[in-house]
């Protein structure tokens, strides 16, 4: 029988992904409202402007659950071969936000009245907004409406330029440089991290990964600045002052495989925060069956240039609360 080492168990676990055509995962978080409000405590800006423990519990106890779906297979993909794709936020009492990328259309949905409870904060309720809202009010009901998305991306990109400019066009990641990109990747991990396997039962295999995390993040950014004009926009490199400024503690990853396939991924972040107050904090990956993301019946069409016309014509006809004057 043939004895793999760590790494090449991990590198084969990966290419079988890269052999899928349906992928499907959930994000959460490992941790305690103890560590988060400790970590807020580290970040906050103002002494005074503490986590709310409704924040601290959502945050505990959420779960995003993705599924993407492609034409060909992930190791093939780019980007105009990914055409189906879904995301759902649940939190302690259920479901929460849910969207759905299919086609020429975005879909969701959102429970206002749980993200409102979840958040301890006051949110708008559909019979709050003017008749301007239209599908607006149905989505704050929590039914589903849509959105043309190439609509949407195209009056984002031409926010803030002149009248009738054409959006420039954004930078995508060509095959090549998705190759180039792993290839950067797979290099600096198999140079820093550090694995070990510990083995198990059934098929299970247990690998922990380490590395110096300052090390780690300056080798990755080396290597993908060549390519930092083809990352997407919002993908902007740390510069050399932030990756000096990076903490040097190690990170851990824990990964589970089962019969050679990728089930779970937990990362020990907790030594990143430099707070001795954050005992547990880590985000875990697992890979789940997913649900082939559906087209959802009845949802109502969102027009958004319509509703920013009908809201902003409707705030500057009446007082400073968008209603006229002596309502």
């Amino acid at each position: 029988m043939e004895q793999l080492s760590a790494g090449q168990k991990l590198d084969r676990a990966f290419e079988k992904l890269n052999q899928e055509k349906s992928l499907s995962f959930e994000f959460s978080l490992d941790t305690d409202t103890a560590s988060l409000k400790a970590l807020d405590d580290s970040s906050a800006s103002e002494p005074g402007d503490d986590m709310p423990d409704e924040a601290a519990q959502l945050l505990r106890d959420a779960k995003v659950s993705v599924t993407v779906q492609s034409k060909k297979p992930f190791g093939e993909s780019g980007e105009k071969d990914f055409d189906r794709m879904a995301m759902k936020v649940s939190g302690p009492d259920g479901q929460l936000v849910e969207y759905r990328v299919i086609g020429d259309h975005t879909y969701f949905r959102t429970d206002v009245s749980k993200v409102g409870k979840a958040l301890a904060f006051p949110v708008p309720k559909a019979s709050d907004l003017p008749p301007e809202a239209g599908a607006f009010k149905k989505a704050l009901a929590g039914e589903w409406v849509k959105i043309d998305t190439k609509r949407m991306e195209r009056l984002a990109a031409e926010a803030g330029e002149e009248p009738g400019a054409e959006p420039a066009p954004q930078p995508t990641l060509d095959a090549v440089t998705q190759k180039k990109l792993m290839d950067a990747v797979r290099g600096v991990v198999a140079r820093e991290v550090k694995l070990r396997s510990a083995g198990g039962e059934d098929g299970t295999e247990r690998i922990t990964a380490t590395a110096p995390f300052r090390t780690l993040a300056t080798e990755l950014v080396d290597e993908l600045r060549p390519l930092a004009k083809k990352l997407p926009p919002g993908a902007e490199l740390p510069t050399e002052k932030d990756l000096k400024e990076a903490p040097d503690a190690k990170v851990r990853a824990d990964i589970t495989l089962k019969n050679g396939e990728l089930k779970a991924v937990r990362l020990d972040l907790a030594k990143l925060a430099e707070n001795a107050k954050v005992k547990r904090f880590g985000l875990v990956i697992r890979m789940t069956d997913g649900v082939k993301p559906t087209v959802p019946a009845g949802a109502t069409e969102l027009d958004i240039e319509q509703l920013m016309e009908g809201m902003f014509a409707g705030m500057s006809a009446g007082g400073p609360d968008g209603f006229a004057e002596g309502e």
